[in-house]
């Protein structure tokens, strides 16, 4: 299995100011390579280039432009190029389904933050010394950086990717192991069912209340957001120190929920695995349920509009977006994984309408967000619980079906 790591970075000033032209020449090569695409397919009869047409284009480009291209790692930059036909094929394929996607756009400086080195040992070597209390990786045209490797990797380095966040400097591995023992059987089973007022409630009864990060620090976002908006909008290069200051104080803000959301992600998922072997969620379409209501013209009322709803869907797409339930999936899907646990994804649909104890199923079995009462055998229970109860016994009936 591939496990990922990341460690921060602590380059000297003199590295810092050689990963940023880094990144500066990877992210020039992209925008070239996609104006080339761009001029083929409207000046040259629709001509599509592929990734093998640019890649075999490197070596006139690092000759031509030797202090710009030609001292950052071929390997590197073929990666780049890579990306860049990632992302048409995605938007190709987004167009195949019917989708209104955007086609690929120019980077700038400050939106290219990751370059990646496909393989270890070619443009970048990752030196963990097991006696040396310092570790360091070393990168060509900077040299060697130390890195604050908080816990051990294991199993073999295969890629190095070097990222920038703000003002801090992240060195992201990959590593191909074997599959870790799994963990002790429980006999526990489980359903949870995703919420805004609890982040999850679970069948046997219990929740986990939605810490609402964004919230919480929403005040905060917002007086630097203002802050920022006051300066005039003038390039790049004409703003002033105290612009930049403006823009990394809203972007440590963002970084901090982010974290939070994800360090509450990873505790949550880990509890449940520990302490179960089958777990059952919803299969959330996150993205459909978080759309904007589509506007409802005025018949009567040429260029007006109905109400839709629009800022109470606002609010609850914000609350959405703010639990993280998509990353919160994800991460115990990777965590299962390596414990060794079975997780099933089933139909939320009519989970809380439907009373556990007789199976009867109605809108009007929940008449409110919080409560459950059965209108044909009189159940009464919690309604995120017995959505719970739904969904795992959906997933044993699933799981059972698989395996039969």
């Amino acid at each position: 299995m591939i496990r990922a790591y990341k460690f921060l970075m602590r380059p000297t000033v003199g590295q810092v100011a050689a990963l940023t032209v880094m990144l500066a020449d990877h992210c020039s090569l992209y925008n070239g390579a996609l104006q080339e695409r761009r001029d083929a397919y409207r000046h040259v009869s629709k001509t599509s280039v592929k990734y093998g047409q640019q890649s075999a284009q490197l070596k006139d480009i690092r000759v031509f432009d030797p202090e710009r291209q030609g001292r950052w790692s071929f390997s590197s930059q073929q990666a780049t190029l890579r990306r860049l036909d990632k992302a048409f094929t995605a938007f190709f394929r987004r167009m195949k389904a019917g989708d209104t996607p955007g086609y690929p756009r120019f980077r700038g400086v400050n939106w290219f933050d990751t370059v990646e080195f496909p393989r270890d040992g070619d443009g970048c070597r990752w030196d963990a010394t097991p006696h040396d209390p310092v570790t360091r990786v070393r990168l060509q045209g900077v040299g060697h950086v130390k890195v604050h490797q908080h816990r051990a990797v294991v199993g073999k380095v295969k890629t190095v990717s070097v990222k920038r966040e703000g003002r801090k400097w992240f060195v992201v591995l990959t590593a191909e192991q074997e599959q870790p023992e799994p963990l002790p059987a429980t006999g526990g089973v489980v359903g949870i069912d995703m919420g805004i007022v609890n982040f999850l409630a679970d069948s046997n009864g219990g929740s986990v209340p939605n810490p609402r990060h964004g919230r919480r620090n929403a005040n905060r976002l917002e007086a630097a957001q203002q802050a920022l908006a006051r300066f005039p909008r003038v390039r790049r290069d004409k703003r002033t120190a105290n612009h930049r200051r403006a823009v990394e104080k809203v972007a440590k803000l963002h970084g901090k929920v982010r974290r939070q959301r994800l360090d509450h992600a990873h505790k949550t998922a880990l509890a449940l695995v520990r302490e179960h072997d089958f777990i059952a969620h919803e299969d959330l379409k996150i993205r459909n349920m978080s759309k904007s209501p589509v506007p409802k013209p005025d018949p009567d009322k040429p260029g007006s509009f109905l109400p839709n709803g629009a800022a109470a869907k606002t609010g609850l797409n914000r609350s959405i977006s703010d639990a993280g339930w998509g990353v919160f999936l994800t991460i115990l899907m990777s965590k299962a994984e390596s414990a060794g646990r079975e997780v099933i994804a089933v139909d939320p649909r009519n989970t809380s309408r439907r009373c556990p104890e007789c199976g009867h199923t109605a809108k009007e079995n929940r008449p409110t967000q919080d409560t459950f009462h059965c209108t044909a055998c009189g159940h009464t229970a919690h309604a995120d619980t017995v959505g719970a109860v739904n969904v795992l016994r959906a997933g044993l009936v699933r799981r059972n079906a698989n395996t039969a």
